[in-house]
């Protein structure tokens, strides 16, 4: 019964799909804010997609960075983002510290697609001293211990997507055609590993099988 639930659930989701990303971009824009006013000048924005959240985030900062390892991917993104003078697009692997450091550092949807623990390492290794690091994940569905969160999750899923775009779509938004993988870490098992890598973090557990984590990085 529950497995006919939620493949109906995922036909009505994908005639009328819209972006958790972008739903999450405030709390990304908040904390670039933050970072702003207390003197970041460089972001970086870690599988940038198509490009929507480097625009956003070219308002908040002088200099912004977008790496994408999908060819096509950079390609759109280096498209959405020509007009803007301080937006760089770079088509690339994960970087590292060899290439620079980063005042602002998000990453969105972007560690399930990479082993937990390397890809916290090698974020946490291109934050600047004093910078942050923005991280908006997703988990895999861990229902014996956040089963109302599941429920709630799935219900305003459907709901959100019908308000949104009422109209039954043939094809995915131009913001949704980047690679997607299914995440395979539980919340539980992230969480842990986030606070052993990363001292001070905030990690929160959020709707649409997502959670947050926001780390600063010790001044120099």
């Amino acid at each position: 019964m529950r497995t006919r639930l939620l493949e109906a659930l995922a036909r009505v989701n994908r005639r009328h799909s819209w972006s958790h990303n972008d739903a999450y971009a405030p709390f990304v824009l908040y904390h670039a804010w933050r970072g702003r006013r207390a003197g970041a000048v460089t972001a970086l924005d870690i599988g940038c997609g198509t490009g929507g959240l480097l625009r956003r985030l070219a308002r908040v900062l002088p200099e912004v960075t977008g790496i994408e390892p999908d060819p096509g991917t950079a390609k759109k993104a280096a498209a959405s983002t020509r007009d803007l003078s301080n937006v760089t697009v770079v088509q690339s692997a994960f970087p590292t510290s060899e290439h620079a450091r980063f005042d602002v550092v998000s990453m969105v949807a972007v560690l399930h697609h990479l082993p937990l623990h390397q890809g916290i390492r090698a974020a946490q290794e291109v934050v600047a001293p004093g910078g942050r690091l923005i991280i908006v994940g997703c988990h895999r569905d861990e229902p014996r211990s956040g089963w109302w969160l599941e429920l709630v999750s799935v219900l305003l899923n459907q709901l959100i997507g019908l308000v949104l775009h009422p109209r039954r779509a043939s094809e995915l938004p131009e913001n949704m055609t980047a690679p997607v993988a299914a995440p395979a870490d539980s919340y539980t098992e992230i969480r842990a590993d986030v606070h052993a890598s990363l001292p001070g973090v905030k990690v929160r557990r959020g709707l649409f099988w997502t959670y947050t984590a926001v780390w600063l990085a010790p001044p120099s």
